[in-house]
């Protein structure tokens, strides 16, 4: 059995357990109040695993799992990754096309995109060069097509990815990204 599944079915067994044993322990305020949190927190597992509450560790901006990761493979000339929404937190919303300048005057034109429940970006080491208009031409395109394609291309990642990861480390922790295959960090294109 799949392990999430075996997590989820622990789960509520236990929280079911703990709604028939809570008339018990109203005597008890200490139980009681010890299996209503315990209830709170299997149910949230259980019905909304993906829920804000659960989440309670501190996320890094997303602006800094992209730094972590160039300067941590040694500024690659391109680089193509995933990183989960729920992992960090979106400063770079509504860009799409963007200059990104790393220490020691490295520059990457980022091709960014939300793709539901990711991030997708796509960095190529270049000269910088006045993006504006690129930005406004791929914002326009995500919003003529409702960002259908965006999440039909997240959710395939879900389907197709092969297990390949990678931890950056950040100022709140390491932090999981993906990659559709593995990259081979010396080559070009």
């Amino acid at each position: 059995m799949n392990m999430n599944i075996i997590k989820k079915i622990f789960c509520f067994v236990i929280s079911r357990f703990m709604i028939l044993m809570t008339p018990f322990n109203l005597s008890l305020q200490v139980s009681s109040r010890v299996s209503w949190k315990f209830h709170k927190l299997s149910s949230t597992l259980t019905l909304f695993p993906w829920s804000r509450s659960f989440r309670k560790f501190n996320k890094p901006p997303a602006s800094e799992v992209l730094t972590s990761h160039l300067e941590g493979n040694n500024y690659p000339a391109w680089t193509s990754y995933f990183v989960k929404y729920s992992y960090v937190k979106d400063d770079q919303w509504g860009k799409s096309h963007f200059n990104w300048m790393v220490k020691d005057g490295h520059n990457y034109h980022i091709l960014r995109t939300g793709c539901y429940p990711y991030i997708k970006y796509h960095c190529t080491k270049r000269q910088y060069e006045d993006l504006t208009l690129d930005d406004l031409f791929f914002r326009l395109i995500k919003v003529l097509n409702l960002g259908i394609p965006c999440l039909a291309y997240g959710l395939s990642f879900l389907i197709y990815w092969r297990k390949y990861t990678e931890i950056v480390e950040t100022s709140c922790g390491p932090i999981p990204i993906y990659f559709h295959y593995k990259e081979n960090r010396g080559s070009l294109y």
